[in-house]
């Protein structure tokens, strides 16, 4: 796996190797050519779901954007001690994030670890075609979805249409850990 400062550069080779400019993969992805160029740039992980999009958009999968070919494989054990930190300090946004999956290829769900420290108080809002899964390991969400606002506590799942703008943040004072589990629609 690459470390979180050649991402952007894994994601710019692939891009140019496939002879696609910015404004053709900010076309494909929906993401300005300038929030493109500052991914491609950047020594920080943009969120995973905007590693998803990208990676469809170029015809990959995250794991090829992480910088892991693997054969294909009917089961994969990833031990607690085997997940990966994916943005350690997370993005831009404080988040970071630990594959769940890294070792099976073609997967069509990305799971994940979700932290998000207590001091964040802004988020950007994400929208991509798909489904999410979120199971609050720790802490309280307030998660906006659309016009809906839903507070999420330890133990609580929800589940919604990824389309619609969403974002979540910290409740309480505490650290949030999240399962999250994100599905890209075809």
């Amino acid at each position: 796996m690459l470390p979180e400062n050649e991402i952007g550069a894994n994601i710019r080779t692939m891009r140019t190797g496939q002879g696609l400019s910015l404004d053709a993969l900010a076309n494909k992805t929906g993401f300005t050519k300038g929030y493109l160029s500052k991914v491609e740039n950047s020594d920080k992980a943009p969120p995973v779901s905007t590693l998803l999009i990208i990676a469809k958009s170029l015809g990959v999968t995250i794991s090829e954007i992480f910088g892991e070919g693997q054969e294909k494989v009917t089961a994969a054990l990833v031990t607690k001690e085997e997940r990966k930190p994916v943005a350690r300090d997370g993005t831009v946004f404080g988040y970071s994030y630990e594959t769940l999956a890294h070792k099976y290829a073609g997967r069509h769900m990305e799971p994940y670890i979700l932290t998000i420290p207590a001091h964040i108080t802004e988020s950007a809002v994400f929208k991509h075609q798909g489904e999410e899964m979120m199971l609050v390991l720790e802490g309280t969400m307030r998660l906006v979805h659309g016009n809906d606002e839903f507070i999420v506590r330890q133990g609580d799942c929800i589940y919604f249409d990824s389309g619609i703008e969403h974002y979540g943040l910290p409740m309480d004072g505490q650290d949030l850990k999240i399962l999250m589990v994100v599905y890209l629609a075809e």
